[in-house]
């Protein structure tokens, strides 16, 4: 599934790419793709409207329109294509095709059906819709910090990884950058929380921000699931230290790095520095 990283670099990219056309026809390919309106209502409101902003909240792409903001969550597999009316695509798996004023398109595919789309009016409040309801604040959010993060966990009775993956506290880290900022943290992915002390809140935060920041500087990490299809390469994988690496030495310590199932979710992890103390 496509993480902060992922999702910022298609946000970046779509900018430089796109810039800011005007919208001439949408067609939805597949009804349930647009969760909050009807296709043709939706396909309607956007005809006529030019992109003015690329934002993210979290997984969440938002493209801030004259009166309208589209939503976009990729879910698993979703991804963009840019191309040209006549370029051909897979009609099995396109499902929403943005026509613009100068002859492009925004292709939206997912293999899995599972991306969904919102459409809300500009003069509404995002934190307040659907969309959002489940989605706190963003990691680089100004007002996350130590104190907001030991007072949402502290009395919780779920292990790190779990409270990493709650976007409800912390939106856009998933499961590959859970797995390396337990490593970076140094603490098993199964400590209870509450386990975790101010300080420790103080250098999760610093090193959650670290290694989001350093996989965006890369083009974020190509996996299975994610892989651009806008001309951008991920290159985060190449510094991963724990993730997908069963079997492999800890590039710290050299003991062997293990994997198991934390919270339903494949977790990798090393057993000398990564202790449950």
């Amino acid at each position: 599934m496509p993480e902060l990283p992922e999702v910022e670099t298609v946000r970046k990219t779509l900018e430089v790419q796109l810039g800011h056309p005007q919208i001439t026809t949408v067609e939805v390919r597949w009804p349930r793709i647009v969760e909050n309106e009807t296709p043709q209502g939706f396909a309607a409101a956007l005809v006529g409207e030019t992109i003015r902003e690329y934002d993210r909240v979290g997984k969440y792409l938002i493209f801030r329109l004259d009166h309208y903001v589209l939503v976009s969550h990729l879910r698993m597999e979703g991804k963009y294509y840019v191309q040209s009316s006549d370029e051909p695509y897979d009609p099995k798996h396109a499902h929403l095709i943005i026509t613009f004023r100068d002859g492009r398109q925004l292709r939206y595919h997912d293999t899995r059906k599972f991306g969904r789309f919102y459409l809300y009016d500009r003069s509404v409040d995002l934190t307040k819709q659907k969309a959002f309801a489940h989605c706190g604040y963003d990691v680089f959010d100004e007002r996350v910090n130590a104190q907001y993060l030991y007072d949402c966990l502290h009395q919780r009775k779920i292990v790190l990884k779990q409270a990493l993956l709650d976007q409800s506290v912390m939106a856009g880290i998933g499961n590959i950058y859970a797995d390396e900022i337990c490593f970076a943290l140094k603490r098993h992915p199964e400590t209870p929380i509450a386990k975790l002390r101010m300080k420790e809140y103080d250098r999760l935060l610093e090193h959650a921000r670290r290694i989001l920041s350093e996989a965006m500087a890369s083009g974020g990490t190509t996996i299975r699931s994610y892989t651009s299809s806008l001309g951008v390469d991920g290159r985060f994988q190449l510094q991963l230290q724990v993730h997908a690496k069963a079997n492999e030495p800890c590039p710290i310590c050299g003991a062997i790095i293990r994997k198991k199932f934390v919270a339903t979710r494949g977790t990798y992890y090393c057993p000398k520095c990564q202790r449950k103390r």
